[in-house]
């Protein structure tokens, strides 16, 4: 029961946000708010990886961009988005599988672990950076080393790529793609497979005495969070046609970590909330001019930490139970006397 509720009012507010947003917000405001929902899926693939499997990913920003040029490539030698999305989720996915396969079955810990995704991530910013030549070609996509890759094909109507998705239709899956991770991952967590993985968070040792093998575990919830970074990767893609380098940027991974640390790890609704809460404050903050959001979004990140460790979610639940413990302490102040006049 407790499951259902989380899921019933995520099924509730999708609806409604893909029913009415559509008509009350001018183009431009609906597209911004798709990167803030497509932000908001990255957030969730490390808020699921790090906050109920304990394993700290510095490199998510690898599968997000691994996603976004797999679609890239893929759409403009396959001539339509159907093939390449479903290829922009398997390349994050297997290079996940093979990166996680070396990390867990190696028995690396977990400072290492950061270190090695941190360090592909760099491999492969440089690797794409440094390939601007004509000869750097994959079928009939140019690579295009930092200037990216532009006008990529953006989503159609599945095999009939002369259907291309409109702006708001484009919100509208979006919106439902936010809405199928958070509810796949409560689900998952609720599952036999999802005890399991919050179990290695709190004492891997035990789980393996208990004749479950971790390394498997930890492996298929990183390529779980490979896939859900790639599903993000592919719609940043599309949401501006375009991709670049800056897709495996340092500063892509830092953002990731400061969201789920905003809005809360250990949470699924946190990392939402915390990308939500810091893309909007650096838009703002970026709009003011004269101050630098970068400086705002570290003194925000520090505040955060030393006030606020457990983050934005945890904030309300502890107002949340502030409030009903008081309703429900309230009357026990009041203790009627007893029948000899005593209290």
């Amino acid at each position: 029961m407790n499951n259902r509720i989380p899921i019933i009012a995520c099924l509730l507010l999708g609806v409604a946000a893909i029913a009415a947003l559509p008509l009350l917000l001018e183009t431009f405001t609906l597209m911004e708010l798709s990167v803030y929902v497509i932000m908001s899926i990255l957030a969730l693939s490390l808020g699921f990886v790090w906050g109920y499997g304990g394993i700290l990913c510095f490199g998510q920003a690898a599968f997000f961009g691994l996603g976004a040029y797999a679609y890239a490539i893929a759409a403009i030698n396959f001539g339509e988005s159907t093939g390449a999305f479903l290829v922009a989720i398997a390349v994050p996915t297997l290079f996940a599988l093979a990166l996680g396969y070396f990390i867990f079955f190696g028995r690396i810990s977990d400072v290492y672990l950061g270190v090695i995704t941190l360090t592909a991530t760099l491999i492969l910013f440089n690797l794409v950076n440094s390939t601007s030549g004509e000869q750097y070609k994959i079928g009939q996509a140019a690579i295009g080393g930092f200037n990216g890759i532009p006008s990529i094909p953006t989503l159609n109507i599945p095999f009939q790529p002369d259907q291309v998705l409109s702006p708001e239709v484009f919100f509208m899956v979006c919106v439902a793609f936010l809405m199928a991770s958070y509810i796949g991952l409560r689900l998952l967590l609720a599952s036999h497979f999802g005890r399991v993985v919050v179990a290695l968070r709190e004492n891997e040792l035990r789980v393996d005495l208990l004749g479950y093998d971790s390394r498997k575990y930890k492996l298929a919830a990183f390529a779980i969070s490979g896939a859900l970074a790639g599903v993000a990767g592919c719609l940043f893609a599309n949401w501006g046609a375009f991709t670049s380098p800056t897709v495996f940027s340092l500063t892509q991974s830092a953002l990731v970590i400061i969201w789920v640390l905003v809005g809360g790890v250990g949470t699924l609704l946190g990392p939402i909330i915390g990308c939500f809460f810091v893309q909007w404050l650096t838009s703002y903050i970026g709009g003011l001019g004269f101050i630098n959001p970068n400086l705002m979004l570290g003194a925000v990140l520090i505040g955060f930490v030393l006030l606020l460790p457990k983050g934005i979610v945890s904030l309300f639940g502890d107002l949340g139970k502030l409030f009903n413990g008081g309703r429900r302490a309230a009357p026990a102040e009041v203790r009627p006397l007893s029948q000899g006049g005593k209290p």
